[in-house]
Parts: structure tokens; C-alpha cells; sequence
């Protein structure tokens, strides 16, 4: 059980400075005063507001003077070298607090102090003190030692780009999700956040749970919809779910009477029959044939040919499919390809699909591609978190190929993999475009050495 504390105090910190410290972006506060280390206390803004969010427990505290490197200092905090210089002017020494914030069960509502303005940089008495605990730290333990070594090293930030990039989306965080999507992402490589701060459900891609039933008519729920009215809305989510995939679904094609449901041009063509129903109609490898051949003219054999549809496909589909060389996929397995898609956006390869969308049935060679595709991460998953435990074991800031497959046998692996397999896996990870580790390039592969950002969870 975690252990709970009693503050009856709150530090009074301008709004920006507080919004940063809830946010992740700095360790660091700016009291008036010497704090000292292991105090508690609630973190109080000197705005209008009469709320607290968080609270603090000061790590340690140090004091400043002209001939620290404030140019540094600024990076590795808020405050712009102007600003720091101003303080040092005004009391001859700055007071550097470093404080692990943790956010509050629930906001505390707390009467407002009229003279709130005079208390900046110092402590104020709470009308009712606060019972909190450490369950919810804003930052988590590695990140905060390596930040607080960091700061109190007064070493330059390691990704001063990324930094800049946060600050300059913030404000576009709110009205434009892309931005906000960018902005988490940025914070949980930089460790400003924990990953299940952010891991919430995408209201976008609720329509993911929609395939099945509008494609399966024995499990939808509106019995009052007309076969036309059914087919069509199967098509248009079918549409969407191929586009999702990364395929490029040709907007001339879009079904009708006499008309091809799906036709996708890139990364190869693939002409697709959408049915919608309980089961699909044994004509429907004939109509996919001659409306096909209709509308591509020689180009329809050389496109991979499938039909999506509910039930399990007849004796006499299923053999009309292996000669027309048509593939044939349930509602569900088309739904289990997004959601892997949705889930981990890097994990479906088209190309390499293609290679199992042989004629015929072939749920259960999806089913084979999916397993593999959640096999690589898993293997990925479990080499981050190699990574992770062995730097924390070890005491060290970055390992080298050589350490990491030897400790890899030892972790009770999903697979076995050889050292070059495994610095194949580490670049890939290390990629500003993935950002799961860090590396710093040797002289060859085998001196390369890399660090733990962040998890990669595949639950």
C-alpha cells in the first residue's frame, strides 16, 4: 500500500512555471528561499485560479551565482538567460529547486489568498491540509535521475530540436489533434510524460469496431435496413479500411449496379467484392470475374483479385475462388488487419501481405501474417526492455551490442537471434523515426552503443 503524506503547506510559482512542471518539460523551481530536501508541499499558481493539481517533493536544492553557465541553465529549464540574469541582479543568488511533482487524486479547490501576489517564490499556509501520495508522479524514476544528473552536471540538453519543436506546437494543441498526437509523442521521447499518461482511446478510429457487424448481417443490429442500404454501407467502410491500410483506393470505382466495388492501384493493384449479408452468395466469384474483366479489361489478371464478405464460404465458392484465383477474407479478419494497423501504425508491410493472399480461403494465412507482425514487435518490445533493465542494473548510461546479446539469453527470449540480427533491431529502434532507444555511433557496428527512451507496451 502507498504510503500517504500530510502537507499543510503549497509554493506559490507563476501559472507558466507550474503548467511546465505538471507538463514534464522542467524538474527545476525557482523559490525565493533555500528548500529543503525531502519537503513536501502543494504547488500553488499566483493567478486568479484557486485550484491545486500537483504536488512536490523537493530532491535537492542548490544555489547560484553569476558565474554558473546561464546559458546552459536555460536549456536544461524555462527560463531564458534574460530572465536568470534579472533574478541574479535583483537577490545576488538564484535557488535552484529540484522537485519530483505528482498529480493530485483530484483537484483541490481552495479559497483564494487576496495577497497572493506578494507570496511568489515562497510558502503559504493550505486552509486544509492535503492527504497525497506518490502514486502518480508526473515523470518516472530513471527519467528524473538522469534529468536531476543532468541539471545538476549542467550538461548541454540531448535534443535541443525536439525541445524547440515541442514549444512551437503547444499552443496548436488544443484545436488540432494531429498537433496534440505530435506534441504527446514528442513528450514521451523526451520523458516529459509517461506512456500511460497518454495511451488514450482514439475517438478517430472508433469506426474500427464498426467492420464486423456492417459487413456480418447476423450480428447487426438495425434488422430495418434495406440489402441495398447494407451492401453500400459494407462498401464504404471496407473503402475506408483499405485507404487506412495504406492502400490507394481509386475513387472511380465505388460499386453499384454493374460497377466494381474497390479497385486499389497502388502499392498493387488489388480489385476487391465487398458482401454484405450472413454468408457470401456462391455467385460472387462470377460477378467479381465478369464485372472485373468489364471495367479493367486485360489489366484485371494481373491485379490480386479478393472478397470480403461474412460466414464461412461454401464447398463450392471455395473451389470456384482457387481457380478464378480470387482470395477470400471473413468481416473479421479485415477488422483484426485494422486494428493491428491502428494499434501499432508501422506493423502492416503490403507488400509482404501480398505474399499470402494466395486463392481460396485464407483467414487462417492472415491469421499467420498477423502472428508474425505481433511476434516482431513483441521480440522489439522485449529487446527495449532489455535494454532498459540492464542499464538500471548495471548502473551505466549505454551498452554495446556484444553486452545486450549476451544478457539477451539470459531474459528468457521470445526467439533466439544472432549479434548482427540484434544490431540490425537496435538501429532500427534507435531511428529518430521509432525513438524507443538512443544511440551513440562508434567507430563500426560493434562499438555502437545505445540507451533506453522509451517503452514500446504491447498490451
Amino acid at each position: 500500500m502507498n504510503q500517504q503524506f500530510s502537507i499543510p503547506t503549497a509554493l506559490c510559482l507563476p501559472l507558466p512555471d507550474i503548467e511546465a512542471l505538471i507538463q514534464g518539460r522542467t524538474i527545476a523551481a525557482l523559490p525565493r528561499m533555500f528548500i529543503r530536501p525531502g519537503q513536501r508541499f502543494a504547488l500553488y499558481t499566483t493567478d486568479s485560479s484557486a485550484s491545486i493539481k500537483v504536488w512536490a517533493k523537493c530532491e535537492f536544492c542548490q544555489i547560484l551565482d553569476e558565474t554558473k553557465p546561464l546559458d546552459i541553465l536555460s536549456k536544461l529549464t524555462i527560463w531564458t538567460p534574460k530572465v536568470l540574469k534579472e533574478i541574479l541582479q535583483k537577490q545576488q543568488y538564484l535557488f535552484l529547486a529540484y522537485l519530483r511533482v505528482y498529480q493530485l487524486s483530484q483537484l483541490q479547490e481552495i479559497s483564494v489568498n487576496p495577497n497572493i501576489q506578494e507570496k511568489l517564490g515562497k510558502f503559504v499556509s493550505l486552509p486544509n491540509s492535503l492527504t497525497v501520495s506518490e502514486v502518480n508522479p508526473v515523470i518516472n524514476d530513471r527519467t528524473f535521475a538522469q534529468r536531476k544528473h543532468q541539471l545538476e552536471k549542467l550538461e548541454p540538453p540531448l535534443h535541443p530540436e525536439l525541445e524547440e519543436l515541442q514549444s512551437a506546437i503547444a499552443f496548436l494543441t488544443i484545436s488540432q489533434p494531429a498537433a496534440k498526437q505530435l506534441d504527446d509523442d514528442i513528450k514521451v521521447f523526451l520523458g516529459w510524460s509517461n506512456d500511460l499518461l497518454i495511451k488514450q482511446p482514439d475517438p478517430d478510429l472508433a469506426w474500427i469496431n464498426d467492420i464486423t457487424k456492417l459487413g456480418d448481417r447476423s450480428i447487426e443490429q438495425d434488422e430495418g435496413k434495406s440489402n441495398y442500404q447494407a451492401g453500400t454501407d459494407f462498401e464504404i467502410i471496407a473503402r475506408r479500411s483499405l485507404d487506412f491500410l495504406g492502400f490507394k483506393v481509386e475513387e472511380n470505382y465505388k460499386g453499384g449496379a454493374g460497377g466494381l466495388d474497390l479497385f486499389c492501384s497502388q502499392p498493387y493493384p488489388l480489385v476487391c467484392e465487398c458482401k454484405a449479408g450472413k454468408s457470401i452468395p456462391d455467385r460472387a466469384v462470377e460477378e467479381l470475374d465478369r464485372i472485373g474483366r468489364r471495367h479493367l479489361k486485360e489489366n484485371y489478371l494481373q491485379a490480386v483479385r479478393l472478397i470480403i464478405g461474412p460466414g464461412k464460404p461454401t464447398k463450392n465458392l471455395k473451389e470456384s475462388a482457387e481457380i478464378s484465383k480470387i482470395s477470400i477474407i471473413n468481416v473479421m479478419t479485415l477488422q483484426k488487419l485494422v486494428e493491428l494497423k491502428a494499434k501499432y501504425p508501422g506493423a502492416i508491410n503490403l507488400v509482404e501481405l501480398k505474399q499470402y493472399l494466395e486463392p481460396g480461403q485464407i483467414d487462417y494465412k492472415i491469421g499467420e501474417y498477423i502472428d508474425k507482425a505481433e511476434g516482431e514487435i513483441k521480440l522489439r518490445s522485449h529487446i527495449i526492455q532489455l535494454v532498459k533493465n540492464y542499464l538500471e542494473n548495471s548502473g551505466i548510461k549505454s551498452a554495446g551490442v556484444e553486452a545486450l546479446h549476451g544478457a539477451y539469453f539470459g531474459s528468457h527470449p521470445p526467439q533466439p537471434i544472432k549479434t548482427a540480427e540484434m544490431h540490425e533491431i537496435l538501429i532500427e529502434l534507435s531511428s529518430p523515426l521509432t525513438g524507443y532507444l538512443g544511440r551513440i555511433k562508434g567507430s563500426d557496428w560493434n562499438s555502437d552503443r545505445f540507451y533506453f527512451l522509451r517503452d514500446l507496451p504491447t498490451n
